[in-house]
């Protein structure tokens, strides 16, 4: 590793590292919440580069996916090249990304262009977006890279309550980024380059405050762990689980054929069993399922809630906005006050009494209508999620220190890209699944004229099709889109599977953990599992 006259981990940690992570945390939250409102909103990207809804929603995806791929990526390489070298390279990115969307900017608004010359200018502009939301996502996933690491190094006797600490700067970018664009109102709509301007402040001074840092050797490297390890400890199962992902995922965006995408995974668990010569931590892989229900619970069930809660918010004159700052400032306040609640229930205890509420929570959002009882069942969802990424990724880092930033990271990334290609799809079919059996009730017949059929992963399925029911007249479709909103809503009870095989994992750990005496972080060198 680089830094090899940091400190090692015995000493007091560094507050200010501490709160460069924190900053440089809320620099990924607040390029996501400000991308996510200039592509969505039809006055800014849309307007400016021509984007319809799909067009605009694959240019956000673009920012994303990098993001989870990066993560695992540089934690297999992150102790040789050192943690200075890529938080570097995440302010390199968001200078990069940036200038690229400003370049866009110039080269649409203000020119004057008309007809195939704007048209050509317009999609020249959505490259460079494209290109700069790629290598933006590459610097996130590179921030989460390096903190997750140094952070559960620095305080390797409470990893859990810190990582919990340290992930409230996810959600406190979303409530500052949210309350800034609230106070920017119009004058974000009419020049979005504001927002652009908005990530550099918490980037430049992330960089300020880590770049004379000395980091931390590693728990792993101080320990005497060697690479091979590191990668046993994630073994052939886990590689071949993330690997599957990653390559599904880089298939999904740039075309490739699912043959190649198994020969290729078949190439990349072969090199790596011939060399970690592991099939992995059994305790491991069953975390790693885990965080896939984990991650469709937290991330993908988001939009969902969301939708219902904007509609009676929008009719009480305030603005949807406030959704997502209230929620968010749930996760924020509570992540920072964890240590107690850990200590109290245990990680896992805590994790599985998360995923109740979770399960509660779902199911009462699933009928409720009234703002009170929303926002009711909703804030006991919102407490729920709210410990569910930072303490996994706790007691990955206790159980498995051997692991490293490889263990830590990847089952990051794993949980990230399970939403996008199986997670956030699969609650997308079980929301339509419902709107087709509604419909059929209430309308026998209708719903083959209003429908339209498409597949991903697991499968085809129908939906319901926009086009095809403005079609029927306003007051039907009106009628129609009624059902269909209710139903959506009603899939949320079948979404609790979800926190329920949660749940099972958790208990399942807890018993084996009271077999053993008790759930406690394993050190460097004593025997585990």
């Amino acid at each position: 590793m680089s830094e090899t006259t940091s400190p090692a981990i015995s000493q007091k940690p560094s507050q200010l590292m501490f709160w460069g992570c924190f900053i440089a945390l809320i620099t990924t939250s607040f390029a996501f919440i400000t991308r996510a409102f200039m592509a969505t909103n039809p006055a800014m990207w849309p307007a400016d580069f021509g984007l319809d809804n799909v067009q605009a929603q694959t240019l956000f995806g673009h920012g994303i996916w990098p993001f989870a791929i990066s993560i695992i990526l540089f934690s297999l390489v992150i102790d040789k090249i050192g943690y200075r070298v890529a938080m570097i390279f995440s302010f390199v990115c968001y200078g990069v990304y940036a200038a690229l969307a400003l370049w866009a900017h110039s080269s649409v608004v203000g020119t004057g262009l008309e007809g195939e010359a704007l048209a050509a200018a317009q999609a020249k502009g959505l490259k460079l977006l494209t290109f700069g939301s790629i290598i933006l996502g590459l610097g996130n996933g590179t921030v989460e890279a390096f903190i997750n690491p140094v952070v559960a190094t620095m305080f390797h006797q409470a990893k859990t309550k810190w990582l919990n600490i340290l992930h409230a700067g996810w959600p406190g970018g979303l409530v500052l980024g949210g309350l800034i664009s609230l106070g920017l109102g119009d004058r974000a709509t009419e020049d979005w380059r504001l927002l652009i301007y908005i990530i550099a402040i918490p980037a430049v001074v992330y960089l300020l405050m880590l770049i004379g840092a000395k980091f931390p050797v590693s728990e792993r490297v101080a320990g005497g762990a060697t690479y091979r390890e590191m990668l046993a400890e994630f073994g052939i199962v886990g590689a071949a689980i993330a690997s599957f992902l990653v390559l599904k995922q880089l298939g999904m965006v740039f075309g490739f054929s699912d043959t190649i995408v198994y020969i290729l995974l078949g190439v990349a668990v072969l090199a790596y069993g011939i060399y970690c010569r592991s099939l992995g931590r059994p305790m491991l892989i069953l975390l790693c399922l885990i965080m896939m229900p984990l991650a469709t619970t937290e991330l993908g069930t988001d939009g969902a809630i969301t939708g219902i809660m904007e509609e009676p918010m929008t009719k009480a004159g305030y603005n949807p906005l406030w959704v997502l700052i209230y929620t968010s400032a749930i996760m924020m306040v509570l992540r920072f006050f964890a240590g107690p609640v850990i200590k109290a229930l245990t990680p896992l205890g805590l994790l599985a009494t998360c995923s109740v509420g979770a399960i509660v929570g779902l199911y009462c959002l699933s009928f409720t209508q009234t703002m009170v009882t929303i926002f009711a069942a909703a804030t006991l969802y919102g407490v729920a999620k709210t410990y569910f990424w930072p303490t996994m990724l706790g007691v990955v880092a206790e159980q498995f220190p051997k692991g490293g930033a490889l263990t830590l990271n990847a089952i990051a990334g794993i949980g990230m890209l399970t939403v996008g290609i199986i997670g956030g799809p699969l609650i997308g079919q079980m929301q339509e699944d419902s709107a087709k059996v509604a419909l059929n009730e209430a309308k026998p017949g209708l719903y083959e004229t209003v429908s339209k059929p498409d597949s991903y992963i697991l499968g085809d399925y129908t939906a319901v099709d926009d086009p095809k029911l403005d079609s029927l007249g306003e007051s039907e479709a009106t009628e129609v889109r009624s059902i269909v909103k209710e139903a959506k809503q009603g899939a949320l009870a079948k979404i609790t599977v979800f926190p329920l095989a949660m749940l099972i994992g958790y208990l399942v750990l807890l018993a084996y953990f009271k077999s053993k005496g008790g759930y406690k972080p394993v050190t460097m060198g004593s025997e585990s599992h």
